[in-house]
């Protein structure tokens, strides 16, 4: 593998969605539980309030990963958003719906208002935990992909056996994240729902993980050239899932919530490791395959990106980081947190 500017922004748009499906995974895993895990407002507040202060910066990785895409491979980027449009606005359409439920949901006493908000919040984490896994789904599966780097199937191509059972493997493992999240930042009454709730979510995710690996040998290419990150990939995902029911089993939840954590790293790097070096599989032919080299932008705009991501990268993630040790403590009824 010849190591260039290709490819290290190909690496970087891994590890930028490996971080944004860590961070967001437990966010949305919060919103859909919501309504589970708490029963009135007091609680719901609590609960709103352990994600609060993160949820808009962990969608920055998001917004960085789209951009990357955009400057670094403008060909990927225009077959994706073209091919994906409905599916992607209708994640757009949850996320600001969900944005818009965290600010709006305390500016009313009204128990309908804030009720309508909270439901917001839940449908706003449902539909993207579930698209990014049928998006991711029918990327490694391969689409119609012509001559003309053009997307030739319908939104009904999406909606395949296999993009959806990775639909479910995306949206079990972040309602499992989710839940050991909120048994690190939640106390009392909310935290003991959790926790009788968190063994039942490990082993639908084992089930969903365990079938879309084996359905990958056949519906897919990842192991038609199975390489060392695969392997290490899919190495660590599986042992730390196995690792976090054992957690789990033992009422270890912060290693737990390591374990699902590393659960997604591994999966990431599992199917990136084996797209490389493509970047959308065609199903109409490997000489229409979309990759680093023909879908990408000149060398000078590879060269200056690098500049400007070595200079401002570090710097998020300090922020970041920082944030997260400013909000360490677990949420209570006394925390004084609107959201």
């Amino acid at each position: 593998m010849t190591f260039d500017l290709n490819t290290l922004w190909f690496l970087l748009i891994a590890v930028l969605f490996t971080g944004f499906f860590f961070l967001e995974g437990f966010d949305y895993g919060v919103g859909i539980l919501l309504p589970f895990v708490a029963k009135n407002d007091q609680e719901r507040r609590v609960v709103i309030n352990t994600i609060g202060p993160h949820w808009d910066g962990n969608e920055v990785w998001l917004l960085t990963a789209g951009g990357a895409i955009f400057a670094a491979f403008p060909n990927w980027y225009a077959t994706l958003f073209s091919g994906f449009y409905l599916a992607l606005f209708l994640i757009l359409l949850a996320l600001i719906l969900r944005g818009v439920a965290f600010e709006f949901r305390s500016k009313d006493q009204n128990p309908t208002w804030r009720k309508t908000w909270d439901t917001a919040v839940f449908v706003g984490s449902f539909l993207p935990a579930l698209l990014w896994g049928v998006a991711f789904g029918n990327i490694v599966r391969g689409v119609p992909i012509d001559a003309t780097m053009t997307y030739t199937g319908t939104f009904f191509t999406l909606l395949n056996p296999f993009a959806l059972l990775g639909g479910l493997v995306t949206l079990s493992l972040f309602i499992l994240h989710g839940a050991l999240f909120l048994s690190l930042k939640t106390e009392g009454v909310i935290r003991e729902r959790v926790e009788k709730l968190t063994p039942r979510l490990w082993l639908p995710v084992l089930i969903a993980v365990v079938f879309f690996v084996g359905l990958s040998t056949t519906q897919t290419t990842l192991f038609d050239s199975f390489n060392l990150v695969q392997g290490i990939g899919l190495g660590v995902a599986v042992v730390a899932l196995l690792a976090a029911g054992l957690m789990i089993r033992r009422q270890s939840y912060g290693r737990a919530f390591i374990g699902t954590g590393l659960t997604i790293v591994g999966t990431v790097a599992f199917l990136f490791g084996g797209l490389f070096p493509r970047v959308m599989p065609s199903s109409l032919g490997s000489q229409f395959d979309l990759t680093i080299y023909n879908a990408a932008s000149s060398p000078y705009t590879l060269k200056v990106m690098s500049i400007v991501a070595l200079i401002f990268v570090p710097l998020v993630l300090l922020y970041q980081g920082w944030s997260y040790w400013v909000f360490r403590k677990r949420v209570t009824l006394e925390s004084h947190l609107e959201y």
